[in-house]
C-alpha cells in the first residue's frame, strides 16, 4: 500500500508552493464533504490543468488521488473503532460502502473486510489457510 507523500501529522516540506500549501490545507479541513478541483485551483492561484500539474509534481499524487487516500486513512481509522462499514464510509466522505470498498482495495490492496479480518486474525502458517501443501516421502 502506498501512503500519500505528505501526512498532516508532521510539518508541510518548505518546497511547497504557498498555493499548493493553501490547498492541501483546505483538503485536509474538508475532505470528508465535496471537495471541487476549481475551488483548489483557485486557492492555488492557479488554472485547474496548471493546478493538477503542479499539485502532481510537488505532492506525488493527482488531487483526486490524495482525498481518495486521505478520506481510506479516515475511513481505517473509524474501521478500527469498531463503527459499521456503512457508517465509516459516509463519514469518511464516500457516497456508499461500495465506493469506500472499490478505493480501499484500490489503494490498500484488500478489500475493507478482508482488512478488519487481518486485524482481529492473528497470521496463520500457509497450510492452516487452505493453501496446498505437498506430502513428503520419508
Amino acid at each position: 500500500m502506498q501512503e500519500p507523500v505528505l501526512d498532516f501529522g508532521e510539518k508541510l516540506p518548505p518546497g511547497i508552493n504557498p498555493g499548493i500549501r493553501r490547498a492541501l490545507v483546505h483538503i485536509e479541513r474538508n475532505f470528508t464533504d465535496s471537495v471541487y478541483l476549481e475551488d483548489l485551483a483557485v486557492l492555488a492561484g492557479l488554472s485547474v490543468c496548471r493546478f493538477v500539474t503542479v499539485f502532481r509534481r510537488q505532492v506525488g499524487l493527482t488531487p483526486h488521488r490524495f482525498i481518495c487516500h486521505r478520506r481510506i486513512r479516515h475511513a481505517k481509522a473509524l474501521l478500527r473503532e469498531g463503527v459499521p462499514m456503512a457508517q465509516a464510509a459516509s463519514e469518511a466522505g464516500f457516497f456508499d460502502q461500495s465506493h469506500l470498498s472499490r478505493h480501499f482495495k484500490s489503494i490498500c490492496g484488500v478489500t475493507p473486510g478482508r482488512y478488519l479480518r487481518d486485524l482481529t486474525q492473528p497470521e496463520r502458517p500457509r497450510a492452516a489457510r487452505g493453501g496446498y501443501v505437498q506430502a513428503v516421502a520419508v
